[in-house]
């Protein structure tokens, strides 16, 4: 080997960055474990080691305080260089959301209201069709939401109307936009605008985001815009207040001042009439007989009244008072109109703005809005009627919460948390007109936040002077705090909705971390003690180089600021069962030349050479990697890592097995050593084999097309597939009791409480104490109150399988050391689950695609391309077949969800690195041999290959049943396909592939046949 060196050199400097960049994890791991050590001696558990929710948190403040003392204090010194211990943080191993918990979100920003916001919210009757029109296009859409948008509008528009109309988007806040032409603007002007200005807003929210997460205190938080969409990727590895994030990523955070309408006598008499108009709706005109009751007894007493309006469903199936019903009037001054439960408040909302109303609207109520407070009281929510000043047709409020400069956390005149805000300039001549009105009407300021009101003081003294301010409203420290964190942020400018959200716990991160790491130790031992008995010494070299390559991929990983994940982990594992691939090839190569009467040095020279083993190493491992290469460009998340770790692990393990092992045998055998790569057991294993593989091809049709009958036959008759909530959308829940239960009877009760037409699917997952409970229950909702109505109604179902004494807040939040409760949630919405399915579609056909280019780049003949991507397809089937036909009756889940799909990929790489390899050999004998038989090649090329194939094969099985057998339950059936894939994938290389392969070419004289072919 020429440039020895250099290569040591290289090799030297590589280990030692790779050292260098993986201190900085085992100090900051150090440290923080110290950390956890002091804050128990600190805070303790009890004696017989429970522990309150409010022990953990100030064991939690504790813990930070003396995290914060080492970084201002303690700097970790190298020598030559020293840091901190937020640099030395910046630097470490990244691990993932299932390696460290927290919390993994997709959020979309609604372009709809954004484009709402920029036509100024009209009324104009195509550009609200359009919205609704683009709003199912986007269902099998792959354009942006703006394009569909724009498509709908040029559909509907048979007005000739312009997008720069007066009515549209020609407004004050895009007039300067179009200077030059104004409202004649062209609309692929205006297009060029709106486009530019919704790309603008996502921006800014994406800004507004990254400063509330800053503001949050969350470590290594990744945060990223997906393409050209309103989607933003939030990830928060090791966040435990995951309810507490969830509302703190979603709020719009628009704050409002609103002066009260305080006249209640004609709000009522304005109720009444609207309440009479509402029956005139559909469903509300079947009996009358309530509704003359109420007319008659008008002029009653208050107390009469009270009881007429407070009538139930139990009274009548039909309810009569659309609105009253459900709404209590009530004069409790400061604005408050009236009470209403919880369960009411939406539909009180959409009745109170049915456009039905505006024939009873008077003049003066014309601009009256309204919203309900923050918290109940006396378990009932007050009805707030807001006075808004008149823009347009519209109601604004006096002021907005644009003029807020600052915000910080503080206490009211009681002494309970409330949020001190600072406003501008602007804002404080705005506060001091405004607080001058209030107190000359004799009225209050609402305090509104998100359309809810927070509170609504009066004004004692006059105008208020300075632009302080302060909102209280039942606060408690932690909302507080938010709310000044979002309120500094700024707002969002459009609505932001979780479509998909994963939040794994913590203490269910450190279980992963030791299923993988005890999965890692037991593969890689095997694999060692495997290949110092099949090659002796040079198994041990090769050993060596296998240990050196698991360091420059922990060094690569830390440098690159990758991710590690837990199937990541397992494409780590993976790569050692592939990675001595390259080395067996190698061994092997220089064993068949020794056996030909070469000399040592010639038989290794010839085995590292293009001539020898080169080419098929680097073949298998450029298929290999282009399908590594598609999973990480259509992968996210978990399944991105997987990707990550797999391409790093190819490239190491190329040069570890090309030049590090190269460097150890030149090192031993020119010291005079004489070196066998065999043992006394394996040297004349799998020698001399003459098999005759293309006899047994038609039994192989025939057993494979049974195989692939049955398994299309379940799919799509029988047991079908058991698709995850990846690909159908829903929410799922990984559940751990403190004692087995029955999933049957879980079942039942969750059932009781959602319902028999969403009856949740249940099922154990892992251990009897540990449940998957999967529910579509209102799946196409997607805001903070349904998560919280769904763990809740979670809660109530399963409150007899859990202590007696848990709260549901220890039941959804996380703790280090949790042991009962959510342990992981996954939720994704129905749109983006349609995207993920299209996208792994695209993402399994783009592989077999650019496979069957690169062979047929390489080999310059169309059959080896046919042969495999038809050993591929072939491979998919079965596993898909396999999955349908088990799915019921396997203890494991076994879903078709992301993971899976990363698992088919890399069976195709893996089949086809199996198949290039038999391919590279069957193209060396038909150079070397060009007066043999066709059929003659392949069986020696296969007879040849056996031994490196089953080698390889029996090696990445051992460490995939390692992993599956102790690297976790959520792995498990993503190691299953794996295991199926290369027992299926190592079968079609000399059955399936190179068969066709050969039944595609004329038989007889090889140069013959192929000319008659390409002829």
């Amino acid at each position: 080997m020429q440039n020895k060196g250099l290569v040591k050199l290289f090799a030297l400097l590589f280990g030692l960055v790779s050292i260098y960049q993986l201190s900085f994890t085992f100090i900051t791991n150090k440290i923080e474990n110290e950390a956890k050590t002091y804050a128990v001696t600190q805070v303790p558990k009890a004696a017989d080691g429970t522990d309150t929710r409010a022990n953990a948190e100030a064991r939690s403040i504790v813990e930070k305080a003396y995290l914060d003392s080492i970084d201002r204090n303690e700097p970790i010194n190298f020598g030559f260089a020293k840091f901190t211990y937020s640099e030395a943080k910046e630097k470490e191993l990244n691990k993932g959301l299932d390696l460290k918990g927290g919390i993994n979100v997709i959020l979309q920003v609604s372009v709809k209201d954004i484009l709402k916001g920029l036509a100024n919210n009209t009324e104009n009757e195509t550009f609200n069709k359009a919205l609704e029109r683009a709003d199912e296009l986007q269902k099998d859409a792959q354009e942006d939401y703006v394009e569909s948008f724009f498509r709908a509008f040029d559909e509907l528009n048979t007005e000739g109307l312009k997008l720069a109309d007066t009515d549209i988007f020609y407004t004050a806040a895009l007039r300067e936009e179009f200077k030059k032409e104004t409202f004649n603007t062209p609309d692929d002007v205006v297009k060029n605008v709106i486009r530019r200005k919704v790309d603008q807003s996502i921006v800014s929210a994406k800004e507004v985001l990254n400063k509330r997460i800053d503001q949050f205190g969350v470590t290594q938080p990744n945060i990223q815009r997906l393409g050209t969409s309103g989607r933003i990727l939030i990830e928060l590895p090791g966040a435990k207040d995951v309810i507490r994030i969830e509302k703190l990523l979603q709020r719009t955070a628009e704050l409002q001042f609103w002066k009260t309408y305080n006249d209640n006598a004609k709000l009522s008499s304005y109720l009444f009439s609207v309440n009479e108009k509402l029956k005139e709706l559909p469903g509300y005109s079947k009996d009358t007989q309530k509704a003359d009751d109420a007319t008659e007894n008008e002029g009653e007493d208050d107390a009469d009244q009270d009881a007429l309006l407070t009538s139930t469903e139990e009274d009548s199936l039909n309810v009569i008072n659309p609105l009253l019903d459900k709404l209590r009037l009530a004069n409790a001054g400061g604005g408050i109109i009236g009470f209403a439960k919880e369960e009411d408040k939406d539909t009180i909302m959409s009745l109170l703005s049915n456009d039905i109303l505006k024939q009873v609207t008077p003049a003066e109520l014309r601009y009256v809005r309204f919203a309900f407070g923050k918290e109940p009281t006396n378990g009932m929510y007050e009805l707030y009627a807001l006075d808004g000043k008149r823009k347009g047709n519209k109601a604004e409020p006096q002021m907005k919460g644009d003029v807020v400069d600052g915000a910080s956390q503080g206490y009211d005149q009681y002494s309970k948390p409330s949020v001190n805000m600072q406003m501008n300039g602007i804002g404080a001549k705005q506060w001091e007109n405004l607080t001058e009105e209030v107190y000359n009407e004799r009225v209050n300021i609402a305090v509104v936040l998100d359309n809810i009101v927070y509170s609504a003081p009066g004004v004692s003294n006059g105008k208020i002077s300075g632009g302080n301010t302060e909102i209280s409203g039942q606060f408690t420290i932690e909302e507080a705090q938010d709310l000044a964190n979002v309120l500094r942020a700024g707002k969002l400018p459009a609505r932001a909705d979780i479509l998909q959200s994963e939040i794994v716990g913590p203490s269910l991160g450190q279980e992963a971390i030791d299923s993988g790491l005890m999965s890692f130790l037991i593969a890689l031992g095997l694999v060692l003690v495997w290949m110092i008995f099949y090659y002796g010494r040079a198994g041990l070299f090769a050993d060596i180089a296998l240990a050196f390559n698991i360091l420059l991929i922990f060094g690569v990983l830390s440098n690159l600021g990758a991710v590690l994940t837990l199937p990541g982990i397992a494409g780590i594992v993976l790569t050692i069962g592939m990675s001595v691939d390259a080395n067996v090839l190698l061994f092997e190569r220089v064993r068949e030349e020794l056996a030909k009467g070469q000399s040592l040095q010639e038989a290794i020279k010839h085995a590292f050479s293009w001539k020898g083993a080169m080419s098929s190493i680097f073949d298998a491992n450029i298929t290999t990697g282009l399908t590594a290469l598609i999973l990480f460009l259509f992968g996210t998340g978990p399944i991105k890592g997987f990707a990550t770790t797999l391409l790093i692990g190819i490239g190491t393990s190329l040069f570890t097995a090309i030049f590090i092992t190269r460097l150890l045998i030149d090192w031993y055998i020119g010291k005079g050593n004489n070196l066998d790569f065999s043992t006394g057991v394996t040297k004349n294993l799998f020698r001399n084999m003459n098999v005759s593989f293309l006899k047994k091809r038609k039994i192989a049709y025939v057993i494979s097309g049974i195989v692939i009958a049955i398994g299309l036959s379940s799919m799509l008759f029988g047991s079908k597939l058991n698709q995850g909530v990846d690909f159908v959308g829903g929410r799922s829940y990984q559940v751990r009791f403190a004692n087995d239960v029955s999933a049957q009877d879980v079942k039942q009760d969750l059932t009781a409480i959602f319902g028999s037409e969403n009856s949740p699917e249940v099922k154990t997952f892992g251990g009897e104490n540990q449940l998957k409970i999967t529910t579509k229950y209102k799946v196409d909702e997607t805001g903070t109150e349904v998560d919280d109505e769904i763990k809740e109604m979670l809660f109530n179902g399963l409150s007899k399988f859990l202590p007696s004494d848990m709260k549901y807040v220890d039941f959804v939040d996380g703790a280090e050391d949790k042991t009962v409760g959510i342990m992981q949630s996954v939720k994704v919405g129905p749109t983006i689950a349609d995207d993920i399915k299209k996208d792994s579609f695209w993402a399994v056909l783009g592989s077999l695609v650019v496979v069957f280019l690169y062979i047929l780049l390489r080999f310059r003949r169309w059959q080896f391309s046919l042969g495999a991507v038809t050993a591929v397809f072939h491979d998919v089937l079965i596993v898909l077949g396999i999955f349908s036909l088990a799915w019921k009756y396997v203890p494991f889940t076994m879903e078709i969800n992301q993971a899976f799909i990363a698992a088919i990929l890399t069976v195709i790489g893996y089949s086809l690195n199996d198949t290039v390899v038999v391919f590279d050999r069957i193209r060396e004998f038909m150079d070397e041999r060009p007066d043999w038989k066709l059929s003659k090649v392949v069986n020696a090329a296969l007879n040849s290959t056996l031994s490196r194939t089953l080698n390889t094969s029996l090696t990445t099985l051992v460490v995939l049943l390692a992993i599956f057998i102790f690297g976790g339950e959520s792995i498990r059936g993503f190691m299953f396909a794996l295991i199926v894939g290369v027992i299926v994938g190592t079968y079609s290389s000399m059955f399936i592939a190179t068969p066709i392969m050969f039944d595609t070419i004329k038989k007889g004289d090889i140069n013959k046949g192929l000319e008659e072919v390409e002829a």
